[in-house]
């Protein structure tokens, strides 16, 4: 992979960047925020886009505990939030894989 595709600068004009770059700081503190769940979510492919991203502490099921908590936070629109931020996450992903296969 790209080693610069993984530096902030080259990815934070990138849809949901802003998320990844939250999820990524409570990842490194060990906090289990919505921003960091969703990190949790992609982490796999993340990682093969050349993000590095910190094991999530005692967290198994990332998807359950972001709902989980959305559900707190948001009450009935917890589905809504949960499909919205997804598509985010999603978003950047498949930006961050074109960034690395044609970078600028």
């Amino acid at each position: 992979m790209n080693a610069e595709a993984a530096a902030p600068n080259q990815w934070h004009d990138l849809p949901g960047a802003e998320l990844v770059s939250a999820g990524l700081a409570a990842l490194e503190r060990g906090e289990p925020t919505a921003e960091a769940l969703l990190v949790a979510i992609g982490a796999s492919r993340l990682r093969d886009a050349g993000l590095d991203v910190p094991s999530p502490p005692g967290i198994q099921e990332p998807e359950l505990a972001l709902y989980t908590a959305l559900c707190k936070t948001d009450g009935a629109n917890a589905h809504s939030a949960y499909n919205a931020l997804i598509r985010r996450l999603v978003s950047f992903e498949r930006a961050l894989e074109a960034r690395v296969a044609w970078p600028h």
